[in-house]
């Protein structure tokens, strides 16, 4: 948890470390690459990208930051469910002392709080940027990031007295962990940022919403309009390398983004084949294909629609393919078999 002031608070932690670590698990090498950010909630990305630009240390990344805040509470803001025992509150864990320093009214609703996004993560930035200077300059081995991160979990102090990150016998191993566990993370968050979508209106606007979600886990039959979750194995999909992953994988299938991204502008059922019938009646063709057109696919080109995807714009589709990938773009021509495409229709 954020500034760890004390062992109870570490061991803590180390519970928050085993989940994180089991949750990502082969999801973090697929990943795209890139110098951007991927895969956060939507009400989340703005802060975290203006965090970032508020640090001029050459160490700070937006993915560093969202890496943190998912091992932190995997974007969680419920009272709930982002209080630790030993009383670290909000998507940034940030224990009340330390709060009383780095934390500011930075969404401007007149109330500076843990529990506020844009006031946590601004905070998260600010205490993070400031111990990435100190760990620059003090002349500690080893990466800064992996310095500043210890000094989040445990303190400076600690770092001080071990002079870099405190090992493996230091509290369990709870801040060694910590550390570790985040520079794993980051790849999954890393990407190529923010998708460009010219234009206004319900199409482009979706699109933007699902782009938010790229680098988001596959989970067959998991998603919906309020966001990722947890799918289903049914016999035939979920599965992958002979278990059933969907039960364990938080995230969107096809259709789910999709309904997803339209509501509740556009309030779409939840299965591609029903999301074709409610927007059949509106065809596109593909010359005229616009941002946040639905593209669909069919077994043998007209039989079980099974595929579903966001026109992205330059010949491109957002979409979630398959179990064992995340949420992409993809080239409209190599995104499913060419033989299946069935044809567009506009929301």
């Amino acid at each position: 948890m954020a500034a760890a002031t004390s062992l109870v608070l570490l061991a803590f932690m180390g519970i928050v470390f085993v989940v994180a670590a089991e949750e990502a698990g082969a999801d973090i090498d697929m990943a795209d690459g890139g110098g951007g950010l991927q895969g956060v909630p939507q009400e989340f990305r703005a802060w975290i990208l203006k965090a970032d630009a508020a640090c001029a240390q050459p160490a700070m990344t937006p993915a560093l930051l969202a890496a943190q805040l998912y091992q932190e509470s995997k974007f969680k803001t419920s009272r709930a469910e982002a209080t630790s025992h030993a009383g670290a509150q909000g998507p940034a864990q940030f224990m009340p002392g330390t709060w009383a320093t780095w934390g500011r009214d930075d969404d401007g609703n007149g109330v500076s709080s843990p529990w506020d996004i844009g006031d946590a993560v601004m905070a998260q930035g600010r205490m993070m940027c400031s111990l990435l200077k100190q760990a620059q300059s003090s002349g500690y081995p080893g990466d800064v990031r992996a310095l500043a991160l210890a000094g989040y979990n445990a303190g400076w102090g600690r770092v001080v007295e071990y002079g870099g990150v405190p090992p493996q016998s230091f509290a369990g191993g709870e801040t060694y962990n910590y550390v570790r566990t985040i520079l794993s993370l980051m790849p999954r968050f890393e990407g190529p940022g923010r998708l460009q979508v010219s234009g206004s209106g319900t199409g482009p606007d979706a699109l933007r919403k699902a782009a938010t979600r790229i680098g988001t886990p596959y989970a067959y039959g998991g998603g919906g309009p309020d966001g990722p979750g947890t799918g289903f194995c049914d016999g035939g999909n979920g599965y992958l390398n002979g278990r059933c992953a969907a039960s364990s994988t938080v995230g969107f299938d096809c259709s789910s983004l999709v309904q997803y991204a339209y509501w509740p502008k556009v309030k779409l059922p939840r299965t591609a084949e029903a999301q074709y019938g409610a927007t059949s009646d509106r065809p596109v063709s593909r010359s005229r294909l616009k941002p946040g057109d639905l593209l669909f696919w069919a077994h043998g080109g007209s039989g079980y629609i099974y595929h579903v995807a966001l026109y992205a714009g330059d010949g491109n589709v957002l979409h979630a393919p398959r179990t064992g990938k995340h949420v992409e773009i993809a080239p409209l021509t190599s995104a499913m078999p060419q033989g299946d495409y069935l044809g567009a229709t506009r929301p």
